[in-house]
């Protein structure tokens, strides 16, 4: 059986996140090594971001939800992270924290963006999340942050 490169980069992915253990209340280890930088060296972070684009059903996705997604990952996201990003179509669940309110299951798409450890790039990431919750009337985008080590 022959394995492509995109293969081996989805199973490298899906393992990667996968980290130790699901049911581990720990963040997985992935690349994370240390909380500081050396003297010298750039500190690095690995950012996820986690953005709702649906309701979950047994169909597809609408394409007006796929098109939603792409035009604001090429005007908000693109512009800001032009070096690169991951996008990972992932679904999740997750209630509010509005009373009364119950489970619900959404598809999602997973931003994960490697980057410097600065306030500017804090503020594209805010930006990002905030355009999101302005442009579709989200509540949240969850937002993970761990130090990285980064070798290129």
């Amino acid at each position: 059986m022959k394995i492509s490169r995109v293969s081996v980069t989805v199973l490298t992915t899906m393992l990667l996140l996968a980290g130790p253990g699901c049911a581990t209340r720990t963040a997985p280890v992935v690349t994370v090594a240390k909380a500081g930088a050396q003297a010298g060296e750039q500190a690095w972070v690995r950012t996820e971001l986690y953005f709702s684009i649906g309701e979950w059903t047994e169909t597809a996705l609408s394409t007006e939800a796929e098109l939603k997604w792409a035009k604001f990952l090429d005007a908000e996201v693109t512009p800001r992270f032009p070096d690169g990003l991951s996008v990972i179509d992932v679904y999740g669940q997750w209630r509010s924290a509005k009373p009364g309110a119950t489970v619900e299951r959404e598809r999602s798409r997973l931003l994960v963006i490697v980057h410097a450890d600065d306030a500017a790039t804090d503020e594209k990431i805010e930006a990002i999340r905030a355009a999101w919750k302005q442009q579709t009337g989200e509540e949240s985008v969850l937002r993970v942050s761990v130090p990285a080590k980064v070798e290129l």
